[in-house]
């Protein structure tokens, strides 16, 4: 099956909510308030708290308590903020495609803790922004979950390839495309901003790895979680390729620190939003 079934399948089975893409309309307008963002979100009080427990997280680390949504939008920004919804969004998604073949509760942690390896590396590497790094963590393998519930048996012979080639390789091999491709195309079609589905797309492109260092910090963040999740089969994998190494700036130190900092938080932070 071609790439662009699986994201036909993906986007008419699963649409953004009203409130993603009102959140983004308003944050896009240069007309609107902080106090019209803070309505909106307020009117679902079950996502106004999940904000709020996001926005006092480890994720921000502020010294003084977040009690509003108002007060989150002017101490995080608006971007944050949206980059919050989305992450929640995030999880009502992956149950849209909950398939036999994957523990969903095991794929959502290793997708939150991809985005806090990739969050962590991004912050200590001086970019701007780096919810979105978060983000695009959590959304890298949503395809996974689409191709396991649409193409069960192919999905299946992807899982008994063989493990000395990296994931994405298997991908690859089995499909013709890679999952963060597929997801990165999926998250275009949602109309998310450039910012996140343009690094998750392109991810496993070595040419973009070693001219683009948002894709060569989040292709980092892939392999340091590779190595991690899947120490029988990847721990000994090289984390700084060429490409990487060239563009990144990021050294064993940074890498050593957001290991722990995902270690000791994803769990929480997987909780809080789920």
């Amino acid at each position: 099956m071609s790439i662009k079934k699986y994201v036909k399948f993906a986007t008419k089975s699963y649409a953004l909510p009203d409130v993603c893409v009102k959140l983004r309309e308003l944050i896009d307008c240069p007309r609107s308030s902080a106090e019209d963002i803070g309505n909106l979100i307020s009117i679902d009080s079950s996502l106004t708290a999940k904000v709020l427990r996001l926005a006092n997280s480890s994720l921000f680390r502020f010294p003084s308590q977040i009690d509003s949504v108002a007060k989150a939008i002017n101490v995080i920004g608006g971007e944050a903020l949206y980059n919050l919804v989305v992450s929640e969004t995030a999880s009502s998604a992956f149950k849209c495609f909950d398939s036999e073949l994957i523990d969903l509760q095991q794929h959502w942690y290793e997708s939150v803790y991809l985005g806090m390896l990739a969050k962590h590396i991004a912050m200590r590497s001086n970019v701007k922004a780096v919810e979105r790094f978060f983000v695009m963590g959590i959304l890298q393998n949503l395809s996974e979950l689409v191709v396991a519930k649409r193409s069960p048996e192919l999905y299946q012979q992807y899982l008994n390839t063989d493990k000395s080639l990296l994931p994405y390789q298997r991908q690859m091999q089995v499909f013709g495309f890679t999952f963060s491709r597929c997801s990165g195309i999926i998250l275009e079609g949602w109309n998310l901003p450039i910012s996140l589905f343009y690094p998750i797309t392109h991810v496993n492109d070595e040419a973009r790895q070693q001219s683009d260092r948002e894709i060569g910090l989040l292709a980092l963040s892939n392999r340091i979680a590779i190595s991690q999740l899947d120490k029988e089969n990847y721990a000994d994998i090289e984390l700084f390729s060429l490409e990487i190494a060239n563009i990144v700036g990021s050294d064993i130190e940074i890498v050593s620190n957001a290991t722990d900092y995902a270690e000791q938080e994803t769990v929480k932070i997987a909780e809080l939003i789920n």
